[in-house]
């Protein structure tokens, strides 16, 4: 992460945006006590929703509109929907800060944001999420990757009403085989299904990009888990991921996505760090 020097009195301070899953998973841990890091704001839709939650933490922190957060925060974290990323991350780029971006699809609509951290020494931080394996396609990718193909197999109640469905007036609730509705780029599959697949934008990041990242998508109604399996072929290794995630509370995302967080959270001043 960029700028994250502190003194032994201080602590970076996080904000978190979006109190689903992740963010509430996220504030849970910075309360519970993080060496080197403290909660000191979160943001969401409908802050009443979440009074009593709040209330419950150790240390509350303040509820502030998006726009307030860059002044009172080193950190941002974006767990929101993904139409909000640039109102959030923009500002604390700007100021040589760092986001933690979970809308990774809403990156490549807004892929001006990385010239904006370069130029002021801020940095956008993707985890990785309800993938393993990113530090595998990072390293190969540093050689040359020939090609990465992922298949994602889901719950129907994970994919319904994601606009690529609506579009092609394809209808799931009903099936009762397994029915694939997408196959093609990991660009294409962020914009008909933004709430689902930040996984494979984030897998395309980490290796040959979003227009050279294949990938399908399959609705499975008899599914408890998301299911995502990966294959990479390079000039260093051939290698294959699979991984079946507990959804959370929401469908759409992973248990272990907010988990993900956490363990990046935990590693910035972490006197042991495992992984590139």
């Amino acid at each position: 992460m960029a700028n994250l020097s502190r003194t032994s009195e201080n602590k970076l301070r996080v904000a978190i945006v979006g109190l689903g899953p992740i963010g509430k998973g996220a504030a849970e841990a910075l309360d519970a006590g993080m060496d080197g890091l403290v909660l000191a704001a979160v943001s969401a839709q409908n802050p009443e929703k979440h009074h009593n939650w709040l209330g419950r933490l150790k240390s509350p922190p303040a509820v502030l509109p998006i726009e307030q957060l860059s002044g009172v925060a080193d950190i941002v974290i974006e767990c929101a929907p993904a139409k909000l990323l640039r109102s959030i991350v923009a500002p604390f780029l700007a100021e040589g800060k760092t986001a933690i971006v979970l809308s990774a699809g809403a990156l490549l609509e807004n892929d001006d944001l990385i010239e904006i951290a370069r130029q002021n020494g801020g940095q956008i931080v993707v985890p990785t999420g309800a993938l393993i394996g990113l530090d595998a396609v990072t390293a190969a990718a540093v050689g040359e990757i020939h090609s990465v193909r992922m298949v994602t197999r889901k719950p129907v109640r994970g994919l319904a009403g994601a606009p690529y469905l609506v579009e092609n007036n394809i209808d799931i609730e009903t099936i009762k085989q397994p029915l694939k509705i997408f196959d093609g780029t990991a660009r294409e599959a962020a914009k008909g299904f933004p709430a689902n697949l930040n996984v494979a934008v984030a897998l395309s990041l980490a290796g040959i990009g979003p227009d050279r990242t294949r990938l399908e998508i399959w609705a499975d109604p008899a599914l408890t888990r998301n299911v995502h399996r990966v294959e990479v072929e390079s000039d260093s290794a051939r290698f294959s991921m699979s991984i079946e995630n507990v959804p959370s509370e929401n469908p759409r995302t992973g248990r272990i996505t907010a988990l993900s967080v956490i363990a990046l959270l935990r590693k910035q001043f972490a006197p042991l760090r495992v992984g590139t």
